[in-house]
């Protein structure tokens, strides 16, 4: 099921960042060949039924449901949040979530759609806490401490 290989993914975060020196359009490149971020999207890809299930049918205290998906053209691949999104006969369509940095057959903003091939990564809000965002949590291990730590604290990562 893995039909990109091992291209490089561009994993951009979601929530904007606070501190006035952070890009809130923040990009962290990771190749497909890192070992965590492999077994992230292995691990997404293998919640990603039931995920789907929860997203149609949101029980309270859920919230923010996206996934993120993989967009190619002729100038690369880049990964994006889709929020919101739902479910249509033959995949889905949602709205692309961020300021794209290397394709260009995507605008933040747009309609996209999209299949469950594409799906790199899902997430959601249970409680004030993050479910899912499995590459964010792979990335975690190659971030400074602090940056870990101000994802932690101010958008509710566990991981």
């Amino acid at each position: 099921m893995r039909s990109y290989g091992f291209m490089s993914l561009l994993l951009l975060f979601l929530a904007p960042l606070q501190a006035a020196e952070r890009d809130p359009n923040e990009v962290v490149s990771a190749a497909r060949q890192d070992p965590a971020v492999s077994a992230a999207v292995d691990q997404a890809q293998a919640g990603l039924a039931g995920f789907l299930e929860l997203a149609a049918a949101p029980p309270a205290g859920t919230s923010g449901f996206k996934v993120q998906v993989m967009v190619i053209d002729d100038q690369g691949i880049e990964t994006f949040w889709v929020t919101p999104f739902h479910t249509l006969g033959d995949g889905f369509v949602g709205v692309v979530a961020n300021e794209p940095r290397i394709v260009r057959s995507v605008v933040w903003g747009q309609q996209l759609r999209f299949t469950r091939e594409q799906i790199t990564d899902w997430g959601y809000l249970r409680n004030g806490r993050q479910v899912g965002n499995f590459t964010i949590c792979a990335l975690f291990k190659n971030m400074p401490a602090e940056q870990v730590e101000f994802y932690r604290t101010q958008h509710g990562f566990d991981c």
